[in-house]
């Protein structure tokens, strides 16, 4: 196996590990739209990295939790569904950053690596990140895995019961800026909501608790990456698209197991 090959498989298995029991969560809590917003968000963090000079991934991380903190502000004031707010600051993010990114004339910038992704050039340094940044976010989400349950099935009667509900909520937004900073680099702005979603949706149907769920996200997650990645470099395509395709079709495989055994 190429160096290359084995360095994208391992960084796609370490996200695949991470975006899992994120992901369930995302699911369970229909959140959705807000991960999605958070990755449009990560082209403008991109664009603060160059301006100052700093690592990519700690400029997105600024800017979704910017974006994360703002949205936080907004919905307490209850004048605006969230869903308006989140459709209003993504796409004003995604602008924003595009707008600045194509104004730096100096520099030379792949905008279409950022957007989709490119992960058979991730280096020996990414997989540091990506595993150090990994573990670290698994570690918060253990952290509050009881409270962000107990609030996922009743918010109200969480609160009753004594859970910080606005700071697990917060740790939590803030826990799904981050998987998206390390992530970005392989499967790429645009389609990182995707793994945070499809694996843990195709895995709903088989899971009888919760962290059965996100153990089957992940392998659904490693499973996705790995047939990806033969896709890519069978059929010349690229690959975080190809890794997205994958998890779709196990997605649309579990569906169909399910109505399958429902005649049966």
């Amino acid at each position: 196996m190429e160096d290359f090959i084995l360095r994208a498989l391992l960084g796609g298995i370490g996200v695949a590990i991470v975006t899992g029991p994120v992901g369930c969560f995302i699911v369970w809590r229909k959140m959705a739209y807000f991960g999605d917003s958070l990755a449009h968000t990560a082209l403008l963090g991109v664009a603060l990295g160059f301006a100052f000079g700093i690592d990519l991934r700690l400029g997105t991380l600024a800017a979704c939790i910017g974006l994360a903190l703002v949205l936080l502000l907004l919905q307490r004031q209850r004048k605006l569904p969230t869903d308006t707010l989140l459709g209003v600051l993504s796409h004003t993010a995604l602008s924003v950053g595009i707008i600045a990114v194509s104004l730096m004339e100096t520099l030379q910038v792949d905008l279409m690596g950022y957007l989709f992704g490119d992960i058979l050039a991730i280096s020996d340094t990414d997989l540091l990140w990506i595993y150090t940044g990994g573990a670290a976010a698994l570690c918060a989400l253990a952290w509050i895995w009881r409270d962000l349950i107990a609030i996922t099935v009743h918010e109200e009667l969480a609160s009753a019961e004594g859970v910080p509900t606005f700071g697990v909520q917060l740790t939590f937004m803030l826990l799904i800026a981050f998987v998206i900073a390390i992530a970005m680099k392989l499967i790429g702005i645009l389609l990182i909501t995707s793994m945070l979603i499809i694996p843990p949706a195709a895995a709903r149907r088989f899971s009888k608790t919760p962290e059965q769920m996100a153990v089957f996200a992940v392998l659904a997650g490693i499973i996705s990456v790995a047939a990806g990645l033969w896709g890519s470099v069978e059929w010349n395509a690229p690959a975080g698209p190809c890794i997205v395709v994958a998890a779709s079709v196990l997605f649309l495989l579990s569906h169909s197991w399910e109505m399958l055994s429902g005649r049966g």
